[in-house]
């Protein structure tokens, strides 16, 4: 029996389980509750979950828990030096957490246009930014933060090249990635040299609020750990679980409050065993959606490839042949109960950028053709057949009551 069109759809929901509850029960219960036991349990079980679905890996990977993928990207800067008068290159198409980290340490930002028909930045347009960049003596480049929207993992490879010939640092914004395993074995979010995973409320395995840095690079790693945690050269946990001066630290540099309570790595655990499960049901909830889409002369399915995390079902409505547009398209799912959002708003259309750069929506043509288009439609573990069968039928039901 089909459900009412009363009943409200959210637009994400997180899969929670009894097994998450006791485990937060029992840090409760523990007497400890920050930075401890269960993160640091937390850091090496992602590590091995990484190292163990791809077995030709020998490197270590350093894997740091904090509270935010946010707090992530800032220490990975800091970590690399990022400072006054540097420029970090990224697309406009991303969340205000990749732009605003680079702002905290001084730095410039400078945005790049996305592909054609998708939200990932543009390899060529990265170099001819680069190229005229340098050409203007603008500033000096020191970094690129590729932002693998929805999951889908950008184009590393050229990326990568471009980042070598350029000596650029290359930071992953992976908050949308995990767990995205590309088909020749490697993870989006650890072919830079430092990436950063988000488990925000609406990410596929979640802490509610909470991330992880990753890097293979030894001293990137050392660095994170003391600035995550004010500068102080001893963890909480060590100081007081060591016997010996367990009382005694010395603050090395004036770092940051963005260490992760147990609370939060207990819930972590258990969602990192459900990982790929999670991306199954996700995977399921896409099909659906393509299947239902695919063909409709309204929508274009998201484009997806090798390594696709499904974080996003992102369609994109054919303008030529509907009646009203995006915004208004959106307004009737909502009033139908459909929770959806748009990703992104791109951030040069932002005040805050708009003036600082100077930037037009000319200067940035795919990102506006993209961004004009799309909505996010519900794409959670647990949706029910019959919730996705609604969602579908309000969409293409749309489609055809607004045909031109």
């Amino acid at each position: 029996m089909m459900e009412s069109k009363l009943e409200n759809i959210p637009y994400a929901k997180p899969f929670i389980g009894t097994e998450e509850e006791d485990a937060v029960i029992a840090v409760l219960r523990s007497g400890w509750l920050t930075t401890g036991k269960e993160t640091l349990t937390f850091e090496n079980e992602f590590e091995s979950f990484l190292k163990t679905n791809v077995s030709s890996d020998t490197q270590k990977i350093h894997c740091m828990a904090v509270n935010s993928a946010t707090s992530g990207l800032h220490l990975a800067l800091e970590a690399l030096n990022i400072g006054q008068g540097d420029l970090v290159l990224l697309p406009s198409m991303t969340f205000t957490a990749s732009a605003e980290v680079v702002r905290y340490l001084g730095a410039e930002v400078v945005f790049v246009d996305v592909i054609k028909g998708g939200g990932l930045i543009d390899p060529v347009c990265l170099e001819k930014t680069l190229e005229s960049l340098i050409k203007n003596n603008k500033g000096k480049p020191r970094a690129v933060m590729p932002v693998h929207l929805g999951g889908l993992p950008c184009d590393m490879d050229s990326l990568l090249s471009i980042a070598k010939k350029y000596n650029l640092y290359v930071v992953e914004d992976a908050a949308h990635s995990f767990p995205s395993l590309l088909q020749d074995g490697r993870w989006a979010g650890i072919m830079g040299d430092v990436g950063v995973f988000s488990f925000y409320a609406t990410k596929t395995i979640t802490t509610g609020e909470g991330g992880m840095v990753v890097t293979r690079d030894e001293a990137l790693s050392k660095r994170i750990k003391i600035m995550r945690s004010h500068g102080i050269d001893r963890s909480i946990w060590d100081r007081y679980t060591d016997t010996k001066a367990s009382w005694f630290y010395q603050v090395v540099e004036p770092g940051f409050k963005y260490n992760i309570p147990d609370i939060l790595s207990a819930l972590g655990r258990v969602q990192l065993k459900r990982a790929f499960n999670l991306l199954e049901m996700r995977n399921e909830i896409a099909n659906r959606y393509n299947q239902a889409f695919s063909n409709d002369r309204h929508f274009t399915v998201p484009q997806t490839g090798s390594g696709d995390a499904k974080h996003l079902f992102t369609i994109k409505l054919n303008l030529d042949t509907l009646s009203i547009d995006r915004d208004e398209f959106a307004a009737k799912l909502q009033e139908q109960g459909i929770g959806i959002s748009v990703h992104f708003i791109p951030l040069h259309t932002m005040p805050y950028y708009k003036n600082r750069y100077s930037l037009e929506d000319n200067d940035f043509p795919e990102t506006m053709k993209y961004f004009n288009r799309i909505i996010s439609l519900p794409l959670w573990p647990g949706m029910t057949d019959s919730q996705i069968d609604r969602v579908i039928t309000v969409v293409k039901t749309l489609g055809q009551n607004y045909d031109k």
